[in-house]
């Protein structure tokens, strides 16, 4: 059952939060440092009021004021480790992908569902770059085109998978993007049964990942642990017959480990 949220105008929704929340959350790579100016428009917010939350993320040391023009300080680390920190079994994890990245030589990232995207929490990185953005943790991709989504949303009950279907826009990043929705379903559903998926080129040219659930002892998910490589150089033979099985018996260390 999905868990209730609280919607903007119920009256324990605090707003001021939420707005500050958003400030920070229009920093990224394509804009460390903005103007005040900037960042009201990339907040849709008014220049007073975006004024007011920088200066008090400013004073709490979440916010570096360098003449016009603001970032990020460190301290906004802490609330991404406040996560890491709290799930009790990063040690673990975090072990795991550096394992698969010695034992097959490929980038190997554990992901969470976040909304319609996946968020990248743990990660070991090959030497070799596999796409034209840098993935680290925090990194956010549509959940729709990647192997460790389409893992996690074959996990959805069946009213949550269509209301996600419903509401996704399913946008083509290269010629084998899956851009139908009954398409997309019938993937989710083939990971579903196989406990695995496969995102072939469809976010990325060149780009392959197979991913499969991780979950506690107590059956509880996790996320989905990846292995991502070069479509040049990893075949299906080789991805299915070799980097499969890797998976699932670190996926079977992982459920016999976190408790």
């Amino acid at each position: 059952m999905q868990e209730e949220v609280l919607g903007p105008d119920d009256r324990d929704f605090v707003t001021a939060l939420a707005s500050g929340l958003e400030v920070i959350l229009a920093f990224d790579e394509e804009h460390p440092r903005m103007t005040l100016s900037e960042v009201a428009a990339r907040t849709g917010m008014n220049r007073a009021r975006a004024r007011r939350f920088l200066l008090t993320l400013h004073s709490l040391g979440y916010v570096r004021k360098t003449q016009r023009h603001f970032e990020l300080a460190p301290r906004v680390l802490q609330l991404g480790y406040a996560f890491l920190s709290a799930n009790g079994y990063q040690s673990v994890i975090q072990q795991v992908l550096e394992d698969i990245t010695a034992e097959c030589g490929e980038s190997s990232s554990l992901g969470v569902l976040d909304g319609d995207e996946v968020t990248y929490v743990a990660r070991s990185a090959a030497k070799h770059r596999l796409m034209a953005i840098s993935l680290a943790v925090g990194t956010r991709l549509p959940a729709a085109h990647t192997s460790m989504g389409r893992v996690l949303l074959a996990q959805l009950p069946d009213d949550e998978l269509e209301a996600f279907l419903a509401r996704v826009t399913l946008e083509r990043y290269t010629d084998k993007t899956v851009t139908d929705k009954a398409v997309l379903r019938e993937r989710i559903l083939e990971a579903r049964r196989q406990g695995h998926a496969v995102a072939d080129q469809e976010l990325d040219s060149g780009l392959r990942s197979l991913a499969v659930p991780a979950f506690d002892a107590t059956g509880r998910l996790i996320g989905a642990i990846n292995i991502s490589t070069n479509a040049a150089r990893v075949d299906f033979d080789t991805l299915l017959g070799e980097y499969l099985p890797l998976l699932q018996d670190k996926a079977r260390q992982i459920r016999q480990q976190v408790r």
